[in-house]
């Protein structure tokens, strides 16, 4: 799909030096700016929505939880290293 942008003179210049040194068209160049950013901020987006939610929680544990847990873990034996 072609689509027409504005930007800023000296960002355009430095992104076509960046196209031409690195083999790759501006198009192909804006497209991965675009995915990438678009990748970390829906990241972001679902973070501050987890966090949005998780702050009205408590974060303590349950005891009893945490027991029956910890019960549950296969018992191994650990050897000591001293250093």
């Amino acid at each position: 799909m072609k689509t027409a942008i504005s930007i800023p003179d000296k960002l355009f210049q430095s992104a076509d030096q960046y196209a031409k040194s690195h083999g790759v068209s501006r198009s192909n160049l804006y497209a991965r700016a675009v995915a990438q950013f678009l990748e970390t901020h829906s990241t972001a987006h679902i973070t501050e929505q987890l966090n949005e939610v998780y702050s009205s929680q408590s974060a303590e544990i349950n005891s009893t939880i945490s027991t029956l847990q910890l019960s549950s873990l296969e018992k191994r034996e650990v050897t000591k290293i001293k250093i």
